[in-house]
């Protein structure tokens, strides 16, 4: 076994500096019965041991030095699961975590809390909250927050009260510790019983919560300071319920305090500070505040000034002021008291400054003293009183009162003295009024349960001990002994649980050391004697310690030093301390003289009073009883009028705590301060162990280790050691194959024992189970190399025989091949021989006879060329005098006419010049363009007063009146739409006389007007012409001018637009004049502007001559329905409008009208008959449409055109239509709030999987209808000069118009919303068990617990495959396309969706200790390669993006980690990642079998690197499921014209014949 230590076998050995390091047996030497062990320790020592051969034997010999733990337990989360659990493996296992950056370990029940002395926000997030909501202890790494929802579970489960004692000593985190538990159950809630939320969000917490969070900064203000150990020390113990009604929610707290450190008040040692508060108000008083209380800096303020630094690092204390404020304003305490608060404080510091002058024998005080003054008064008390008993004392005997001098000392005592008691006081009465916010009447009957949490001292031990010391170390002794019976019990009730055999564990039992503390003649009752003695001293109790424990009876507990008389030692669990009694008396008593309580009870003031009488009724509650009856003849209330001691509260509070802890389920956890000099991420060895010793951890591995300290389930066995067996045994049952492998492994049956449900292990079988493990998958790796080989030699050796022949043969045949080759070369050479002489004859002939030809052709080409040359040369003479002489006259004359366009442009450039200033002259001001306007003006009074002369003579002409009628008569027949009209001129025509040449004349003049408008217009264009020449002209010279004639355009316009209104003012009065058919082709000439030609249905101004009808709705739309559809966080985002036909007024251009009233009056009287059925309309829209619609589900095979999906819209689209071409505006918004509203109620009643098609398909109808609407106000934009109506009806359509959008786009939005949040919490259901725990990868597949476990326990896969995200991503993308939702509404939903993928995936894969290996990272980028394959196919490559972070997850499982150069590589790739997430990934791998393990170096560069990093990020932010995402809305679609198609299945018999009727109206 390895307890031999072998060569080569790991153990520990003792170190100054680092506690424990390691060695390696390198030599073992047996001489006899003596053995001889060298050891070679890590930086290259070597040690020798000599033991003896029985030592070896005895593997728990004390001789032997620890042995090591195997690699892979060494940095275990949990120490009992060490195989050897001594003191350096637990020291070196906390040490490795450390520098992993992992500050939490288990240790059985216990969680060890590393302070990190270093902000590591990402560790508290409310993610990781999240994460360990609904977890078991053990399903993810060790946190606070798993021990704190395991008592939360526990008491939900149990229905019992839990506590939490979080202990360590200063400086360890138990304030911090605490303040996050407390966090954690003000946010946490149970999954199967949500808390209600006030305000609906779940994140959000309720008043009761965040009092509880607001008392951390008030106690931490008022009982924290600054110690040499901690910036931030409670100098109290604490403990807090928090309380739970059934549901379960927090209803309230209660605080409880313990031992205040009152003498920080009064003196500070070196580099200390006083408490927080006293340095937040002297930074953070307002001016006034501090003119009121007299406060000065901090340095010149005797209580505050004593340890020299005031400043804490990094520490603002006046933020910290404010911070101070607001939680006091949280928990209840107005503004006003708050400044009574601070007056009591301030007159603390004043008192402080008192200067008190020494005598000889006694002490003088000055009542006027300035800072005795400033303090009385803000007390309210006298300060001739208050400075008379501050150097006095009274005596009062029976027959008098004798008052006698104090000396300066004394006096000095007494001043303190009252300080402490009224801060005393005023911390108590702030514990009060906190537990009265938290819990007021009525709470405690409502609360079922609560979880406690206690943040008390840890065991502490200084070179100089006192009072304070001793009562901690006495809480301490008392915890621990509850601390190891609960540990015990919980070890003896495994055992019988799981049925083993077992002996009694014997344990280390502190009793004694608590008889002799609290007996009924201990210490403390000793203590308490003296203390009442009005001439007790420290000298005479102890004399009195000595006389009764310095006995044999007390010696192994309480020891008397060898030198000195005032000091005695207790022999504690964690170690000896040394108690100086100086002081003691004086700490105990710890009161007030009774001349200054009565002093202070008379204040003026009312709020010290109040303070002071809560102080005392407190202390009179915790005074303990006398247990035993008054003896006989004792006076009655001679006990009762004892003042308590201070020892006596804290012996009586403590008891009450234990019976409170007793009566709970505890947990625990154990706060350890690494390092002297609060350096972030070091651990000192030393002082580490001395912590674990002292709060009891240590022990606890202790009595684990005397009985079976390390326990595996049978599958968890199994899955390790299977291979220990044949694979015959592999098809048994679980147990079966694990008791075959211990019993063919462990020959000695005692060294384990089997449960029902655990294997339990003695210490050290661990590590021999690894190292059989290890022989034996060597051996395996033998076997397997050893075949290998063989088939690889073998296979070698025939490729060699088979390429011998084959050599072979291909010599043979290469040397016949040379013999007949050489037999061919020889005849060919003679063949080769005559045919080259016969070549080379004939060859020099050849070049002889073309040699002669080509000197022949040479010497005649020279002579033709010569000839050409002087040709060519005598040609190009003349060409280029031909040339030069054109070139002279071309310049010259080019000469001439540059100049005379030089003069020409200037004169031109003169006058433009001129004519640009008259026109910019003319362009600043409107006259010229109001001289046409006013020309036109005085035509119209002219003409009005001309027609005003000829109705006064047509007075005359009655008898014609009646003719005038008829001829109306027949003119109202034909003209329908001009009813209004002729009965207006009804009147006027009445007033008409004989006289029609007036008429004539008058219609003769209007002939006249209307050709100098027309005049007037044309002028107006043709100067637009020029003016825009000029413009075009000259705006690339100067851009002053360009900016001057758009100026000048835009006035222009408006001038345009003020001509056209008086145009249409005309055209009114020329309208009324007509009383027969058009006048001279008026009507033909200018009103037929307001016909339409595109064909199409004119849906605003379908009848140009008729008013717009107004129907009267009783019950108009109530504002709650209006609002009913926006949504109550949701802000519309502005729709960018598509362009619209701009043919028409309307935004749909009707076919052009035969005449000016051609629009079919029967069809518009029916479709008006229709529409005044406003019920039936909303009945049919509502049930038939929307409620009772059979949704069609259109397929890939059996595509559906938009017009048969998007009918529901386009028939409510058109209904609106019709409405508003006619007037009922009022009927139209009531129809489409209701619709509206009926829409959002159907998809909203919708879950799960059934949401997916009817939530698109409305999403997509919804869009349509917007576009519509959206298309109609853009028609407004571009008609408003054009419409029919009236100013009030188009100002009421438009406001409808506006309105219907914004409730559109809600609802739109909404949908989406409701829609997306439950697509999200689908996908959310298969993500981790797809992307994270599903294998499609084959020959990869691998389980947590071996190859064949999932055989051999049955057990399926995972609940949900890749094949099932992939199909929801398929139904979700086909069903936007074929209900035509945009592209960008398709990207928006399928980024986010993947967006979620990606988060939750890589949060649960950081999470998951056990999957981070090589093997699962290659099985989740097969998986994530086919998310990427699907994007790809259906257009979204971007949609990868979102998998960035698990993508380099799953790089970083699967690249190499052997050397620092391979980090650097994974950082590099890795880049996205932080380096928080790349530490926590890598310290967390799970090296396989054939992979080297991670050295520790690797760990800590990376660890030093996140540390470094400014990135502290671990999880990815959240994405909530029940939250749609961002959402933009998609850009109008495009419409032409209004679709009038509907199924014939639709029983809608109102909507179906309007829609005929439309159809009909559009074709006329």
């Amino acid at each position: 076994m390895v307890s031999h230590f072998e060569v080569g076998t790991k153990c520990w050995q003792p170190d100054e500096h680092e506690g424990w390091v390691q060695a390696e047996v390198t030599a073992k030497t047996v001489d006899g019965g003596k053995v001889t062990l060298e050891l070679t320790l890590e930086n290259g020592t070597t040690n020798y041991l000599a033991i003896s051969e029985k030592d070896l034997e005895d593997e728990n010999s004390p001789n032997l030095p620890p042995l090591c733990n195997p690699p892979i337990l060494e940095a275990n989360e949990d120490l009992t699961n060490l195989s050897y659990l001594n003191e350096p493996a637990v020291m070196h296992a906390i040490r490795m975590r450390y520098q992993q950056l992992s500050i939490y370990t288990y240790s059985g029940i216990v969680l060890i809390a590393t302070n990190p002395f270093q902000r590591v926000d990402s560790l508290y997030s409310a993610d990781i909250i999240q994460m360990y909501s609904g977890k078991r202890r053990g399903e993810l790494e060790p946190h606070l927050f798993a021990i704190a929802e395991d008592a939360y579970r526990c008491m939900i489960r149990d229905n019992k009260n839990q506590t939490i004692v979080v202990s360590g000593e200063s400086g360890a985190g138990k304030t911090v510790s605490a303040k996050f538990i407390m966090r954690y159950f003000a946010t946490v809630e149970d999954v199967d019983k949500p808390r209600s939320r006030k305000s609906g969000r779940a994140d959000s917490l309720s008043r009761t919560e965040e009092q509880i969070l607001a008392t951390n900064p008030i106690m931490e203000a008022f009982g924290n300071a600054k110690t040499t150990r901690n910036d931030n020390s409670s100098r109290f113990g604490k403990y807090i319920e928090i309380l739970f009604d059934s549901n379960p929610d927090i209803v309230g707290a209660k605080i409880r305090t313990y031992l205040l450190e009152r003498s920080r008040l009064v003196f500070q040692p070196a580099t200390e500070r006083n408490y927080h508060i006293f340095y937040q108000l002297c930074a953070g008083a307002t001016d006034a505040e501090r003119e009121a209380l007299g406060l000065l800096p901090a340095e010149e303020f005797q209580y505050m000034n004593q340890g020299g630094d005031s400043v804490i690092a990094n520490v603002d204390d006046s933020e910290e002021f404010q911070l101070t404020r607001n939680a006091l304003t949280t928990i209840g305490i107005d503004g006003e008291t708050q400044l009574k608060i601070f007056q009591v404080l301030a007159a603390l510091l004043h008192i402080g400054n008192i200067s008190i002058t020494a005598g000889r024998t006694d002490s003088n005080l000055s009542s006027t003293e300035p800072s005795l003054v400033r303090a009385c008064d803000l007390l309210g008390i006298d300060s001739f009183s208050f400075a008379k008993f501050i150097t006095k004392k009274q005596i009062i005997t029976r027959s008098e009162k004798i008052v006698t001098n104090l000396n300066y000392k004394q006096a000095i005592v007494v001043r303190d003295s009252v300080s402490k008691f009224i801060y005393s006081a005023l911390f108590d009465w702030l514990v009060a009024i906190i537990n009265q916010s938290l819990a007021p009447s009525g709470i405690e009957q409502a609360a079922k349960t609560f979880i406690g949490v206690l943040d008390i001292y840890g065991f502490e031990h200084f070179q100089k001990n006192s009072f304070e010391q001793f009562c901690i170390n006495y809480a301490n002794e008392k915890l621990q002994q509850e601390f190891n019976q609960h540990v015990f019990k919980l070890e003896q009730d495994e055992y019988v649980r799981e049925q083993i055999e077992w002996t009694f564990i014997e344990f280390s039992d502190n009793q004694p050391c608590i008889d002799l503390i609290e007996a009924r003649i201990g210490i403390l009752s000793l203590l308490d004697e003296e203390s009442r003695l009005p001439s007790g001293t420290d000298d005479s109790w102890i004399q009195k310690l000595y006389t009764n424990f310095d006995v044999e009876k007390h010696k192994t507990y309480f020891k008397k030093p060898r030198f000195g008389k005032t000091a005695f030692t207790v022999h504690h669990y964690a170690m000896d301390v040394t108690y100086d009694s100086e002081g003691f008396i004086e700490k105990n008593r710890d009161s007030v003289p009774d001349e200054h309580l009565e002093i202070l009870m008379a204040s003026k003031n009312d709020f010290l009073t109040e303070i002071l009488k809560t102080s005392l009724d407190a202390s009179k509650a915790e005074t303990p009883q006398t247990a035993a009856k008054q003896a006989p003849g004792k006076r009655v209330g001679t006990a009762s009028n004892r003042k308590p001691t201070l020892g006596g509260i804290f012996k009586s509070s403590l008891i009450e705590l234990m019976n409170t802890i007793n009566s709970t389920n505890v947990h625990y956890i154990r706060c350890i301060k690494p390092n002297e000099a609060k350096e972030a991420w070091k651990f000192e060895g030393p002082m580490v162990l001395n912590q674990l010793r002292a709060c009891g951890v240590l022990e606890t591995i202790r009595i684990s280790c005397e009985g079976f300290p390390t326990r595996w389930t049978f599958e968890e066995f199994v899955s390790r050691y299977y291979m220990l067996v044949n694979s015959s045994y592999w098809e048994k049952p679980i147990q079966d194959m694990a008791d075959a492998i211990l019993s063919k492994a462990i020959t000695q049956p005692n060294r384990y024992q089997l449960g029902k449900t655990k294997i339990f292990f003695r210490a050290g079988m661990l590590a021999y189970l690894e190292n059989l493990r290890s022989q034996r998958l060597n051996e395996c790796a033998v076997l397997l190399q050893k075949n290998l080989k063989k088939v690889y030699f073998r296979n070698k050796y025939l490729e060699v025989r088979r390429s011998v022949i084959a050599s072979q043969a291909a010599i043979r045949g290469y040397l016949a091949r040379r013999m007949v080759e050489k037999i061919r070369l020889s005849v060919a050479a003679t063949k080769i021989q005559t045919a080259w002489r016969a070549y080379s004859a004939r060859k020099s002939f050849l070049d002889t006879r073309r040699a002669i030809i080509n000197a022949q052709s040479v010497l005649r080409g020279y002579l033709v060329r010569k000839s050409l040359l002087k040709g060519q040369q005598l040609r190009a003479a003349v060409t280029i005098q031909t040339t030069f002489r054109g070139y002279i006259a071309r310049k010259s004359y080019k000469d001439y006419v540059r100049k005379v366009v030089i003069v020409q442009s200037l004169h031109r450039r003169r006058q433009a010049r001129k004519e640009l200033a008259a026109l910019k002259a003319e362009a600043r001001s409107i006259n010229h363009f109001k001289e046409v306007s006013y020309r036109l003006e005085n035509k119209v009074v002219e003409l009005t007063q001309t027609l005003a002369t000829r109705t006064q003579e047509n007075k005359k002409l009655l008898l014609q009146i009646d003719q005038m009628e008829q001829q109306l008569s027949s003119w109202q027949q034909k003209h329908d739409e001009l009813q209004g009209y002729v009965k207006e001129l009804e009147t006027e025509a009445g007033m008409v006389g004989d006289h029609m040449k007036h008429a004539q004349e008058l219609e003769t003049k209007l002939e006249n007007m209307t050709e100098n408008y027309s005049q007037a217009i044309a002028k107006l264009q043709n100067q637009e012409l020029e003016t825009e020449k000029i413009r075009s002209s000259l705006s690339t010279k100067s851009a002053e001018l360009g900016e001057a004639l758009e100026a000048a355009k835009k006035e222009r316009e408006d001038s345009e637009l003020s001509l056209n209104e008086e145009i249409q003012k005309l055209k009114d009065e020329i309208q009324r004049l007509v009383s027969r058919g058009p006048v001279n082709g008026y009507a033909n000439g200018v009103n037929q502007t307001n016909g339409t030609a595109n064909g199409m249905v004119s849906l605003q101004g379908g009848k140009p001559g008729r008013s717009l009808k107004r129907h009267s709705v009783n019950t108009p739309v109530k504002d709650a329905e209006a609002g009913l559809l926006t949504p109550r966080n949701f802000n519309p985002r502005p729709a960018s409008l598509a362009s619209a036909p701009t043919a028409s007024p309307g935004f749909f251009a009707g076919e052009a009208e035969k005449d000016q009233f051609g629009t079919p009056a029967n069809v518009d009287n029916e479709i008006e008959a229709i529409l005044d059925r406003l019920e039936d309309i909303q009945l049919e829209v509502v049930r038939g449409l929307i409620q009772t619609l059979i949704i069609p589900h259109p397929s890939g095979q059996n595509p559906m055109t938009a017009n048969e999906l998007l009918f529901p819209a386009h028939i409510i689209n058109l209904v609106t239509s019709e409405m508003w071409r006619l007037g009922f505006v009022k009927e139209s918004e009531l129809l489409l709030a209701l619709a509206m509203q009926t829409i959002q109620e159907q998809v909203m009643s919708y879950e799960g999987e059934d949401i997916i098609m009817p939530g698109t398909f409305w999403l997509s109808n919804v869009h349509e209808m917007l576009s519509f609407v959206c298309l109609a106000e853009l028609n407004i934009v571009e008609n408003e000069q054009l419409t029919s109506m009236d100013p009030v009806e188009f100002q009421e359509y438009e406001r409808l118009v506006g309105m219907v959008k914004h409730d559109l786009e809600n609802l739109e939005f909404n949908i989406y919303h409701t829609w997306m949040k439950e697509l999200k919490k689908m996908l959310y259901k298969t993500i981790i068990p797809a992307v994270i725990e599903s294998q499609s990868l084959p020959g990869f597949v691998t389980n947590e617990g071996s190859r064949f476990l999932s055989k051999v326990l049955g057990t399926s896969g995972p609940s949900y495959t890749m094949d099932d995200l992939l199909n929801f991503l398929n139904r979700i993308y086909k069903a936007m396309k074929v209900y035509y939702l945009e592209e960008e509404v398709v990207r928006q939903v399928v980024m986010e969706l993947l967006k979620l993928v990606g988060v939750t995936a890589f949060n649960d894969l950081l999470s998951r200790r056990n999957f981070l290996s090589w093997k699962r990272g290659l099985q989740i980028s097969y998986n994530i390669t086919r998310i990427e394959e699907w994007c790809k196919s259906n257009d979204v490559p971007e949609g990868t993006l979102k998998l960035e972070h698990l993508m380099q997850a799953t790089k970083l499982l699967q690249l190499k980690k052997s050397t620092v150069n391979d980090i650097e590589i994974i950082y590099d790739i890795c880049w996205t990642l932080t380096a928080s997430q790349i530490q926590k990934l890598i310290s967390q791998y799970q090296v396989a079998d054939y992979e080297a393990p991670i050295s520790s170096e690797i760990l800590k560069v990376i660890a030093k690197k996140a540390i470094t990093a400014d990135q502290d990020v671990l999880l990815l932010e959240q994405v909530p499921l029940d939250d749609s995402g961002p959402f933009e809305i998609a850009l109008p679609r495009q419409m032409t014209v209004l679709e009038t198609y509907m199924p014939g299945w639709l029983q809608v018999p109102n909507l179906r014949r309007l829609t005929e009727l439309t159809a009909t109206n559009s074709r006329n």
